[in-house]
């Protein structure tokens, strides 16, 4: 029997790997998410120059061949700090979001499962969450918690939390009352193993594909952050606050502002086209 459920599992993952592999612009996704995942790992050895090497003499440079994307004010390269960058920014992102999904799948499998006021309590406090733009909550609780890598994760992982107990607690209510379900409370399954065991992994598709996306949201609301101020602080290379930096010379050093934000475009980009592969993927709907 068990060897029945893995044989099943494992092809279900590798149809659903197969049927991304169809989609060129999600393998697109993948590529550029590898590469900056090797960038963030191994930017020690990959990165021409530590990220906080000064050389006054040399500021304010432009794309060269011994400094690709030029330097800043402070004559820093700015082609190793944007490497260094992606191991902030795939940090927050991903920390972030995992602490979202923690969260909202815990809030959302309680108020999905037994219902009730718990579940009009919970669900409520998610409305004023959501209500309020995450970029604004994420702002207000950075600011409220102060600047930091910490903080800036935590205020990205709270803001982001009510969609994925929204998304966990429509699952749960669309699954809770199959028979399957009653049979295992006949048997006398605790709450916990149903949720565990029956209920979550119904929730996983969507929960993956909102993952991606959510991902991207992340990187994008930690850059902003970082860019008022509130994120990041120097001299701690990452691309929102990079862009804040070099703002004030965008005419003369384009350099200084273009190829952080192209980092950030690049990573948004892979991350969006991976969810939408993902989605079609796992849709059950468009399976052979």
């Amino acid at each position: 029997m068990k060897k029945n459920q893995t044989e099943k599992r494992y092809s279900f993952a590798a149809d659903t790997w197969r049927r991304l592999c169809k989609s060129k612009l999600a393998m697109l996704g993948v590529f550029i998410l590898v590469v900056l995942v090797v960038c963030a790992v191994f930017a020690d050895f990959i990165a021409p120059y530590a990220m906080d090497a000064q050389n006054l003499n040399g500021a304010y440079q432009l794309p060269t061949a011994a400094h690709w994307f030029g330097t800043d004010e402070y004559g820093r390269d700015i082609f190793s700090r944007c490497i260094f960058g992606a191991r902030i920014s795939l940090v927050v992102g991903f920390i972030a979001v995992g602490f979202a999904i923690v969260a909202g799948v815990l809030l959302g499998s309680i108020a999905g499962y037994y219902g009730g006021k718990l579940d009009n309590l919970i669900m409520r406090v998610m409305d004023v969450l959501m209500s309020i733009p995450q970029m604004l909550l994420a702002i207000s609780i950075s600011a409220a918690l102060g600047s930091g890598l910490f903080n800036l994760m935590l205020a990205v992982g709270i803001a982001s939390t009510p969609s994925y107990a929204r998304i966990v607690r429509a699952s749960v209510l669309s699954v809770k009352d199959q028979e399957y379900i009653e049979a295992a409370r006949a048997i006398g399954t605790s709450d916990f193993k149903i949720i565990v065991k029956h209920v979550l992994p119904n929730c996983l598709a969507p929960i993956i594909v909102q993952a991606t996306a959510g991902v991207a949201l992340a990187i994008l609301t930690a850059a902003g952050l970082s860019f008022l101020g509130l994120g990041i602080q120097p001299p701690t290379p990452e691309w929102g606050s990079m862009l804040s930096s070099g703002r004030h010379y965008i005419r003369d050093n384009w350099n200084m502002t273009v190829f952080p934000g192209l980092c950030i475009a690049a990573t948004i980009f892979s991350l969006n086209v991976l969810g939408d592969g993902l989605r079609d993927a796992l849709d059950p709907k468009l399976r052979d």
